[in-house]
């Protein structure tokens, strides 16, 4: 992982997106992905807008920079007005691939392929710096090109150059007051003009900095660190004027302070739908192992806060036994899910001092076996004075349907923060281990898919997780 080092203010982005030229670019999937690109730095704090006709001053006065992926109707002469005030004051503006043509720029698409000339935002063109005439809009066939850089704050420290596979836009008629930071030759042999188009500019509205790119047909085309990382440098660059971002951005990087954890399966199927659980958590980064002597090593602490268990292995060896044990009295944080209640029901340390709690998979002297059955409806409730505990403030009760266990072994001293009485499972349903120097929660549910894509059930193991690593 490289970690993205972000400022302390956030830097407040209005994407204005809504409409599109959709048979060509869909900003359904796009503005998504521009969102993931930016949150993913921790950098900003990122709203979207999908009616621009709605635009006022009082609106953008909340903003520091808007990105504009919209091909639609005009805005209208107040939500124009008011943008072109936004930047001119010495606010941001960023915008992406196409939004060189279409209404905004008085080029509408008709069915027969065709230009319709209408009215453009002269102040829109403006900004962008630049005019495409109707008969000159276009490009080669999309195929994999070099785009090359320039010396510039967006760009100082990406590669010198990078790879893509876009369209390369051609015949643009810049103004000369753009600066160009990024370029591609366009191959005659691919149907290009032979020259160096450029591929991304800044300009200047008044006080205003403005930043361009053609780049970014679809989320294919802006899936490249060095495209990524220029599109988010851009954001940061237009709003604030600098650059704190670092050269490199991908999506394995994660907010600074972000949990690392370690999630241990093996001994029982499962669904791959469980992996959403951790895909959808962007305060963490985590890890996967599939066996004990993979995932229980001496030092555990130094590379991991949080260590969540869906194994289910009655036993464990000497040495993964030693690693677990020293991790968690180091303060290494637990949350053990479902099936794992069964885990190492042959080491006594381990359900009696740590999670509390032991399912019998067969009868012994003195104790049943216990039992499951599927799907089975659930109400889980807050236990009375425990509802502001962090793992389940805020949660209420959690209607679901997973599987329930009964029969099993509870310690007199866990602490139980939501249980359920269904007459199928017992009550404690999550709890905390019984030793309070320890930082284990156990919590049941976790048997399909159905729980596994549960907003309730991902925000409790999101919060387990922050707990277990003393957040």
């Amino acid at each position: 992982m490289t970690p993205v080092f972000a400022a302390s203010a956030p830097v407040r982005v209005l994407i204005v997106t809504g409409q599109s030229d959709t048979q060509y670019h869909n900003w359904r999937v796009t503005t998504p992905f521009y969102k993931h690109v930016l949150d993913t730095t921790g950098r900003f704090d990122v709203r979207v807008l999908d009616e621009p006709r709605g635009l006022s001053r009082e609106a953008l006065a909340n903003y520091d920079v808007v990105v504009v992926n919209y091909n639609g109707p005009r805005w209208g002469p107040g939500p124009e007005a008011a943008f072109e005030e936004f930047v001119r004051s010495g606010k941001g503006f960023v915008s992406m691939h196409g939004m060189t043509y279409g209404p905004l720029m008085g080029t509408v698409s008709q069915p027969d392929g065709k230009w319709k000339i209408e009215s453009a935002w002269a102040g829109y063109k403006q900004m962008l710096g630049l005019d495409w005439a109707p008969g000159d809009i276009g490009h080669a066939p999309r195929h994999a090109f070099e785009v090359k850089t320039s010396p510039h704050a967006i760009t100082n420290g990406l590669a010198a150059s990078f790879t893509v596979n876009d369209e390369l836009y051609h015949k643009q008629a810049h103004s000369p007051n753009i600066q160009v930071i990024a370029t591609a030759y366009d191959d005659p042999a691919r149907g290009g003009t032979g020259k160096s188009e450029p591929m991304a500019w800044t300009n200047t509205f008044g006080k205003g900095r403005v930043y361009h790119c053609t780049l970014g047909h679809d989320i294919s085309a802006a899936y490249e660190p060095s495209a990524m990382a220029m599109f988010a440098r851009a954001v940061e660059w237009a709003a604030t004027g600098e650059v704190t971002l670092p050269a490199r951005i991908t999506f394995e990087d994660a907010p600074k302070g972000a949990a690392r954890v370690l999630v241990v399966t093996g001994g029982h199927p499962y669904n791959p739908s469980f992996y959403e659980v951790f895909a959808t958590n962007p305060a963490i980064t985590w890890t996967h192992a599939t066996s004990q002597k993979e995932a229980f090593q001496p030092g555990m602490k130094d590379r991991f806060d949080v260590v969540v268990l869906y194994d289910m292995y009655n036993d464990i060896g000497d040495a993964p036994k030693a690693a677990l044990e020293e991790f968690v009295k180091a303060g290494g944080g637990i949350v053990a899910l479902h099936h794992s209640i069964v885990d190492y029901t042959s080491w006594p340390w381990w359900y009696e001092e740590a999670t509390g709690g032991k399912y019998f998979e067969k009868a012994i002297e003195g104790h049943p076996a216990s039992h499951y059955k599927d799907d089975v409806p659930m109400v889980l409730v807050p236990v009375k004075g425990q509802e502001n505990h962090p793992i389940i403030r805020g949660l209420g009760e959690i209607v679901t349907v997973d599987e329930c266990y009964s029969g099993m072994w509870h310690s007199p001293k866990i602490t139980t923060l939501l249980e359920v009485h269904n007459g199928c499972n017992d009550a404690p349903v999550v709890y905390l281990g019984p030793n309070p120097n320890l930082r284990v929660v156990y919590i049941q549910l976790g048997h399909g898919t159905y729980t596994h894509l549960h907003p309730g059930y991902q925000r409790l193991v999101a919060n387990a997780i922050q707990w277990a690593a003393g957040r």
